[in-house]
C-alpha cells in the first residue's frame, strides 16, 4: 500500500501510525506452518528439553533456556513492532536491565538518565556499582550536560522517555548523536511507558529498545516479563548468549500471554491515550490540583518534542495535588474505580505515590531534586468508560478537598466526552 495513505496520529500534529502495527503484530512469528499441528494460535512448547537426530544436530531446539519455540514467537512479532531485526524475551525488566549491565566490565562507566524507574535506579546505584561499574546519573533532557558528561570509560547510556515518575522527555535522536559521536557506546532506551506502537527508539538512533512487557506490552497485568530489541547484529549476538549463559528467561506460558496482549496493543494504545488525554485536561481545570503533566497536553514542557518522536501519548498521568501529604493520602483511599497499587499499563485504572511506593527505594535527597514530592500522585489511566474514571476522580478529590465547589457544568463538560 502506498505511503500516501498514511493519517495523522490522535491528535493533529503527532507523527503518522508506523504502516502496517496491527497487522505485523497480529501475524509476525506467528505462521502456522511452524507447528505439525498447523495451529493457528502459537502453542505453549512446555518441553524443557527436545529430541536431537545425532549428538549436536537438532531441529533448532536443545533446552529450553537457549530457545523455546513459544519465545521465539513473542520474539519475532516484537521484533516486527518494533521495527527491529531481532528481540530477546527476558524473566523481568530488571533481568533485561542486568543482562544489557553484562555487556559491560567492572570500570566501565554507565551514564543513566536521573529521573528513572525506581527498581532502574537502585540497580544500578545499589547493585550495578557494587559489582565495580561506575554510574553516573544526569538529567539527559540536557544534550549539553550529557555530552560534558561522557568520560573515556563511559560504555553505556540509559535514558527512559518518558520518565518515571515526572514525565521528562528526552530527546532520543539527539541523544544518539551525542552519544555515538564520542565512539562505541550503547545507547539504550527504555521504552515502556510508550510502547511500541507510539515510540520507536532505533529508528531515532537507539541500539537498544527495551521495556518492563508487564506493563503496555502484554497489557493485563497477569505477566511479569522484559523485552529488548536490536539491529546491530553483534549486540544480538552478545545479548544472545547472556540471556542463555545467565538464563533470565521468561516461561513458555508467560511468552504465550504476552504473544496474545500484543494482539491488542495498537487498539488499546489508542484508548489509552483518548481517556487519558480527557483526564489531563480534567485535572489541568481543577482548581483542587496544582499541576498536572502528561506528554500529550500542549502544556507540557516538552510537547513539541513528543509530536516530532511519538505517534501520541499513553495512558501515563502526573499531578501534583494542592495540600500535602494528608490530602494526597485522603484522595488515594477515597478512590473507589481505580486500584491503589504499583505498575501501570494494564486495562484497569492504577493510582499510586511514588514517593511512597514505587520510588521509596530513591534517595530522600534525590526524590526532592526530582520534584518527587508527598503531593505527586501517578496515574495510569486505563480502558473504562471516561466518564466513570472521571467521576472517580472528582469524588475523591472532593473527599481530599471538601470546602471547595466545583460547579456541575464544569464536571458535565467532561463526562459527555
Amino acid at each position: 500500500m502506498s505511503g500516501d495513505c498514511k493519517k495523522g496520529g490522535l491528535e493533529s500534529g503527532f507523527q503518522p501510525p508506523f504502516e502496517h502495527f496491527s497487522t505485523q503484530a497480529l501475524h509476525a512469528g506467528q505462521d502456522a506452518e511452524q507447528w505439525t499441528s498447523m495451529a493457528v494460535v502459537p502453542p505453549i512448547s512446555l518441553s524443557t528439553t527436545f529430541k536431537q537426530d545425532a549428538p549436536g544436530k537438532h531441529a533448532g531446539f536443545e533446552y529450553s533456556r537457549s530457545g523455546n519455540p513459544t519465545r521465539n514467537c513473542l520474539e519475532k512479532a516484537v521484533a516486527a513492532v518494533d521495527g527491529a531485526k531481532y528481540c530477546l524475551a527476558f524473566a523481568s525488566g530488571l533481568a533485561t536491565t542486568m543482562t544489557i549491565a553484562h555487556l559491560l566490565k567492572s570500570g566501565d562507566n554507565i551514564i543513566c538518565m536521573n529521573d528513572v524507574y525506581g527498581g532502574t535506579n537502585r540497580y544500578f546505584r545499589r547493585v550495578a556499582s557494587e559489582m565495580g561499574l561506575e554510574v553516573s546519573f544526569i538529567d539527559c533532557t540536557s544534550l549539553e550536560y550529557l555530552d560534558a558528561a561522557i568520560k573515556p570509560n563511559t560504555k553505556l547510556v540509559w535514558i527512559e522517555t518518558p520518565t518515571n515518575p515526572m514525565m521528562n522527555v528526552v530527546d532520543i535522536k539527539g541523544c544518539a548523536e551525542t552519544v555515538h559521536k564520542h565512539g562505541d557506546i550503547i545507547l539504550v532506551v527504555d521504552n515502556t511507558f510508550m510502547s511500541a506502537y507510539f515510540q520507536r527508539p532505533l529508528a531515532l538512533g537507539a541500539d537498544i529498545c527495551m521495556y518492563s512487557a508487564t506493563k503496555y506490552m502484554n497489557g493485563h497485568s497477569d505477566v511479569v516479563m522484559g523485552l529488548a530489541s536490536m539491529n546491530r547484529d553483534d549486540l544480538h549476538e552478545k545479548l544472545r548468549f547472556l540471556q542463555n549463559a545467565i538464563g533470565a528467561v521468561p516461561s513458555p506460558f508467560d511468552c504465550y500471554m504476552c504473544n496474545r496482549g500484543l494482539k491488542t496493543l495498537a487498539l488499546r494504545m489508542k484508548q489509552h491515550f483518548k481517556n487519558a488525554l480527557v483526564v489531563a485536561q480534567f485535572l489541568e481545570a481543577d482548581p483542587r490540583v496544582e499541576k498536572v503533566i502528561f506528554p500529550g497536553l500542549p502544556s507540557h514542557p516538552q510537547y513539541n518534542l513528543v509530536k516530532q518522536q511519538c505517534t501520541g501519548s499513553s495512558g501515563m498521568i502526573t499531578f501534583v495535588i494542592k495540600g500535602d501529604l494528608e490530602n494526597a493520602t485522603t484522595f488515594l483511599k477515597n478512590l473507589k474505580l481505580f486500584v491503589l497499587a504499583e505498575s501501570l499499563g494494564g486495562y484497569e485504572s492504577l493510582a499510586e505515590h511514588p514517593a511512597i511506593m514505587t520510588h521509596a527505594s530513591v534517595p530522600k535527597e534525590d526524590r526532592d531534586i526530582l520534584g518527587i514530592s508527598d503531593t505527586l500522585i501517578r496515574l495510569s489511566i486505563g480502558l473504562e468508560d471516561v466518564a466513570d474514571i472521571i467521576e472517580d476522580i472528582h469524588q475523591a478529590l472532593k473527599a481530599a478537598h471538601p470546602n471547595v465547589v466545583i460547579p456541575t457544568e464544569q464536571i458535565n463538560r467532561f463526562l459527555c466526552n
